[in-house]
């Protein structure tokens, strides 16, 4: 009998993965065993080797999916539309690190809209925000997009939507400047009162930004003194994310004349 750890393995590893690949949805470990036919320990032993490869994930029930390879792939190929659902694994682990509500954003006609969301594991603060747009210049994901390039605002007056949002277009360019010194927006109730929120830029390969990644919450939680942790957590999350997007840090910027414009 041919070894396991030879051509066998090999085989058995291509059939697990075909799988996972081929399955609509997150597949689970008892289910991969059956169809296969494999031993529970055979299963596991190559279902980890696939991912310590990058080849399989895991969601957050445990479920295997398609991994970091394939989905590099799938983006370099021109599959933007799906940019959530390659962004979701990040998303669900921002939630789980900070417990407030996660959400991705790009701009749409002259604002930004939310395209995929993390609830608060809170009470207070649970708003579904997948769909909505708001105002570029008064949202941490907006003030990324604007800071970095990625969106460009529109002519006339900056609206007021709180008595702490900032109207003059001299005052946000200089907050966009502190944007990218620092890597990450701030928000503090300048969209809604009580509403605070942090965003860092995602960038794709041609360090060009394409959206950002946001975590809010209400200002009673996300306190001055806590802005710093969080946002750290953000950025981390978004760099992994654009490294899956194929991102290169050492890779120059391609320049934007739209970056920094207010």
């Amino acid at each position: 009998m041919t070894s396991p750890n030879g051509t066998q393995a090999v085989d058995r590893a291509a059939q697990l993965l075909i799988q996972v690949v081929h399955c609509p949805g997150p597949v689970t470990f008892t289910e991969l065993s059956s169809a296969s036919g494999l031993a529970k320990s055979t299963t596991s032993r190559l279902l980890m080797a696939l991912e310590r490869n990058g080849l399989v994930q895991r969601d957050g029930r445990g479920a295997f999916r398609p991994g970091e390879v394939f989905v590099s792939y799938a983006w370099r190929s021109g599959a933007e539309a799906g940019l959530n659902n390659v962004a979701q694994p990040f998303l669900d682990r921002l939630g789980e690190a900070t417990g407030e509500t996660i959400n991705l954003g790009v701009a749409s006609r002259g604002m930004v809209e939310q395209i995929a969301q993390v609830d608060s594991t809170y009470l207070i603060g649970g708003t579904n925000w997948v769909g909505l747009s708001v105002p570029l210049h008064c949202a941490a994901l907006g003030k990324v997009l604007l800071a970095y390039g990625a969106a460009e605002l529109p002519a006339g007056r900056l609206n007021r939507r709180t008595a702490r949002t900032i109207t003059s277009r001299g005052a946000l360019q200089a907050d966009l400047a502190e944007v990218r010194r620092r890597g990450y927006a701030v928000t503090n109730e300048e969209l809604e009162p009580g509403l605070v929120a942090v965003a860092a830029p995602v960038y794709r390969d041609g360090a060009t930004v394409i959206a950002a990644l946001s975590v809010s919450g209400p200002a009673t939680r996300l306190t001055t003194p806590r802005i710093p942790a969080i946002a750290a957590r953000c950025m981390a999350e978004a760099s992994a994310l654009s490294a899956v997007l194929g991102y290169q840090p050492g890779r120059a910027r391609r320049p934007s004349r739209k970056e920094g414009a207010a």
